[in-house]
């Protein structure tokens, strides 16, 4: 029947009882005829509490030394579901991101997949044996562990599939799918049945918090069908596969984002390569940048505008910094009050009017846009982050999308 990817989240496994259940689900699927490659976040919260207690014995940035650390968080997770897997009389073993042959670049703390070997994975799933995998980790090329940064067990579990050529990849977490909106702020949000590999990844990268835009973005280019599904039940969840809708479909959802900060240059000068001087200098840093608008300000300079989230402002602002200084830009602003909503939907580049529409509701719900940028698929203001939850309900009521195609 194919092989198959699970991947189970920290909430997933944050407690014996937790994993137990995650292991009576793994060995139904072995039975069902599937050979398994299961990818485990760390239990619950101990990520966090890894990173407090490195931070209550020294106030410096160890960025080799913090993936030792945080790896273990994930290491526990494995060696438990396997134990629980074995003792249901299923042949499971432990493997860690380096034993699993996941290698990376140099990057400690936000390191990218270069590729993986996975000759040991297939000589185990060879013997019949179920494969658990610790997420969120890598070997680099100098032999140095390393991690992933925010969503690596999202993006272990992807990598995994497309190197393995597995038939599906199921992302198993404490939500059942994706909504049209966070179901927290619009408690009428409608559960997605299916979306495409595009939509899903605005999503993710705007702000709906249930896939990571990294795995989202691999499996999109490695075509690796996606499922979605809770842990603590067995509703079927939401697809994410290759497009299949044309242009009937407009909006498929809201995604929001508070945990973002506004950062504007002024006085930049106006001339060729300034932007790419500014972003270059962010982006080597790691910072994905998610906003950018650029205006024309008074004596022939520009004002640059845009978004980080808010775990990058501490690496952004003295680049920033640097980068007023070098340019001779006026000065910088940091705002961290802000927000990021975005409507998505494949179509919306040949639905006329449907700007119109949203900035209207958005205007009658007494919210100011700060800035504006589309795309194909997307409509994408910053607000107020006090206003942010008003104009999702808003939105979401206005166009509809409690009711379905």
């Amino acid at each position: 029947m194919g092989l198959v990817v699970q991947k189970y989240g920290g909430t997933s496994v944050g407690s014996p009882e937790r994993i137990c259940g995650v292991a009576d689900r793994i060995v139904r699927t072995r039975r069902s005829g599937h050979d398994l490659v299961v990818v485990v976040s760390a239990m619950g919260d101990s990520t966090d509490d890894l990173v407090d207690l490195a931070r209550r014995v020294s106030s410096e940035d160890h960025p080799r030394e913090m993936d030792m650390l945080l790896t273990a968080g994930e290491r526990i997770s494995m060696a438990l579901v396997s134990m629980a897997v074995n003792d249901r009389g299923q042949q499971a073993v432990s493997f860690t991101g380096s034993q699993s042959g996941i290698v990376t670049d140099t990057s400690h703390t936000r390191a990218k997949i270069l590729e993986i070997r996975a000759d040991r994975i297939r000589e185990e799933l060879a013997k019949g044996r179920i494969v658990i995998v610790a997420g969120f980790q890598g070997v680099s090329k100098e032999r140095e562990v390393t991690t992933l940064g925010r969503g690596g067990s999202d993006t272990t579990a992807v990598a995994l599939a497309a190197a393995l050529q597995a038939t599906a990849c199921e992302i198993y977490t404490d939500v059942d799918g994706v909504y049209t909106a966070d179901p927290r702020v619009v408690p009428e949000a409608r559960k997605l049945a299916d979306l495409s590999y595009d939509e899903m990844l605005e999503m993710a990268s705007l702000g709906a918090k249930v896939l990571h835009n990294r795995s989202v973005e691999l499996a999109r280019r490695y075509g690796v069908p996606l499922h979605v599904l809770s842990s603590f039940h067995g509703n079927e969840g939401t697809r994410i596969r290759k497009g299949v809708t044309m242009e009937q479909v407009v909006i498929r959802g809201i995604a929001h984002d508070p945990d973002v900060a506004k950062i504007a240059l002024l006085g930049v000068p106006d001339r060729p390569g300034v932007a790419s001087e500014i972003f270059q200098a962010v982006g080597g840093r790691g910072v994905n940048v998610r906003m950018i608008v650029q205006a024309s300000a008074e004596g022939g300079k520009n004002d640059v505008t845009f978004a980080v989230g808010t775990h990058d402002v501490k690496i952004v602002l003295p680049v920033v910094e640097a980068a007023r200084a070098t340019l001779g830009a006026r000065a910088f602003l940091y705002d961290p009050d802000v927000a990021i909503l975005s409507v998505v939907g494949e179509g919306l580049a040949t639905s006329a009017g449907t700007a119109g529409t949203v900035f209207r509701v958005l205007a009658e719900a007494d919210v100011n846009i700060e800035l504006i940028s589309t795309s194909s698929i997307t409509i994408t203001c910053m607000v107020r982050q006090s206003d942010v939850e008003r104009a999702v309900r808003a939105l979401h009521q206005a166009l509809q999308l409690e009711q379905g195609p």
